[in-house]
């Protein structure tokens, strides 16, 4: 795979992770594939020096133009960057092939939870945040994602999406934002491990680093724009491509 390939699926992937979260979905098979053999913490650690500026940019964007819930989001990407960090140290005993069943089960699960509530995301339930769900999406966020993300990593920003929308009741542009800010920890988290155990190709994270933050300045302000039905459109698009193209791999190719 060429270097061109994997700027242009760096720039895709912060369009859709700023959008519906998912990037890693795209750029982490592109590395793996556009180079063959590499360490799959390498692959891991490479790709989280990409996202965290990406996923930065876009939180900025959100923070900028809409409202945070800072109580959730706070905590949240605190607890991110300590247990993201724990699941980047056990990243190396996960072996090339496992993540992919993993997240096409985990992909399938969400794929029929959102088309079978339609107006998941799109309308607002603020009655729901209550006490206690707030401080169960806290912990689901920052300790449970959290750790997938740094053991694992593809499709947590729209893990975290759905799980703002489902148990506080956000629309799905508000729980962007707040994914955008906990994705952001997850990706410190695992970042400094990666980076301190050498898994990390610092030349080329760097160069799609770039394409990811021109992708996600595009992605947060679309999504700002179009709304909670467009981010809908987007996710279930991106979540079905994915399931077919990740059961293509797992069973065809």
């Amino acid at each position: 795979m060429s270097l061109t390939t994997l700027l242009s699926a760096a720039a895709l992937a912060g369009w859709v992770d700023a959008v519906v979260g998912g990037g890693g979905l795209l750029l982490l098979p592109a590395l793996l594939l556009g180079a063959p053999g590499v360490p799959v913490a390498t692959a891991l650690g490479t790709n989280k020096l990409a996202a965290i500026f990406g996923t930065s940019t876009a939180a900025v964007t959100y923070a900028r133009r809409t409202k945070l819930d800072w109580a959730v989001a706070g905590p949240a990407a605190g607890l991110a960057v300590l247990t993201a960090g724990l699941g980047a140290a056990l990243a190396g005993a996960v072996p090339a092939g496992a993540y992919r069943p993993v997240v096409l089960v985990v992909l399938v699960s969400v794929a029929v939870f959102v088309l079978t509530r339609p107006r998941l995301g799109v309308v607002s339930y603020p009655e729901r945040r209550t006490p206690v769900r707030v401080a169960t999406t806290v912990a689901l966020a920052g300790l449970g994602i959290a750790l997938y993300d740094g053991l694992i990593g593809p499709g947590t920003g729209t893990f975290l999406v759905l799980a703002f929308t489902a148990l506080l009741g956000s629309d799905f542009v508000h729980a962007s934002a707040m994914a955008k800010v906990v994705n952001a920890g997850t990706n410190l988290g695992a970042l400094v491990v990666f980076a301190a155990t050498g898994h990390v190709w610092w030349l080329l994270g760097a160069a799609m680093a770039v394409c990811n933050i021109a992708g996600a300045a595009v992605g947060a302000r679309m999504a700002l724009r179009r709304g909670a039905g467009f981010v809908r459109v987007v996710l279930l698009v991106v979540v079905l491509a994915l399931v077919g193209k990740l059961g293509y791999d797992q069973w065809v190719a």
